[in-house]
């Protein structure tokens, strides 16, 4: 890892909790929303529902609404609660005002960022919502750490289209050569960067089984003896 003088960060479920911040944020919107709902069974179903429409966000497939609409409305359908379109509109537009006030990171967070700062130029590439992820980043005082930040929302284009790291790079002024992507994601963060011709580790929060050649860490901290 020489030859790297800048890192490329994926945010949520890398660095930013988005479990847990999310979990706190529906919790926040079913109290204060008087919602008989049982959060734990909520959130069993909301997780893999949320995976599979992002991946479809991600394939342009779908735009940020409807993904906001349907993660609810499917949620709900499952767990057998039907609730007006209207009120539905209400939690999504509830949710994310109230997820990027939420500070969790993921254990290790600060500790790398500090142990990589004096060595690497640091920035973040991610597919979240500009208005969601700028208030992550300031809330948490993670925007401290990072140069340039891009999203998707930025380039027109997500994660893994190779544009998205093209514009990434161009803004940082730095080569893919020089360059290591960090993230959660297999698809979009990994074999995005790869497929770029950049270098990559992921951080495998998932517990995913990944080929061999993969670079990849269980824990942040994990980082440190690499890098």
């Amino acid at each position: 890892m020489e030859h790297i003088t800048d890192i490329f960060f994926d945010l949520d479920h890398t660095l930013w909790d988005f479990d847990k911040n999310s979990e706190i944020t529906y919790k926040i919107i079913f109290d204060e929303l008087n919602l008989e709902v049982s959060l734990v069974e909520f959130l069993k179903e909301y997780k893999e529902i949320n995976k599979n429409l992002w991946k479809l966000f991600r394939e342009e497939l779908i735009d940020k609404e409807t993904l906001r609409y349907r993660r609810l409305k499917e949620t709900f359908t499952v767990i057998n609660i039907e609730l007006p379109d209207e009120l539905l509109f209400k939690i999504a537009h509830e949710y994310i005002y109230h997820l990027s006030k939420q500070t969790h990171l993921l254990d290790g967070t600060i500790a790398l960022l500090e142990y990589l700062s004096p060595k690497y130029t640091l920035h973040i590439i991610t597919n979240g919502f500009a208005e969601v992820q700028e208030g992550k980043l300031n809330n948490t005082n993670l925007a401290e750490y990072f140069d340039v930040i891009v999203n998707s929302e930025m380039t027109g284009v997500k994660k893994p289209n190779p544009i998205i790291f093209e514009k990434a790079l161009a803004l940082a002024n730095v080569s893919k050569e020089s360059s290591l992507m960090i993230g959660d994601s297999f698809e979009a963060d990994v074999l995005g960067a790869l497929n770029f011709g950049m270098d990559a580790i992921c951080y495998n929060y998932h517990q995913e089984d990944l080929p061999n050649h993969i670079k990849q860490v269980n824990h942040l901290e994990e980082l440190m003896l690499i890098l």
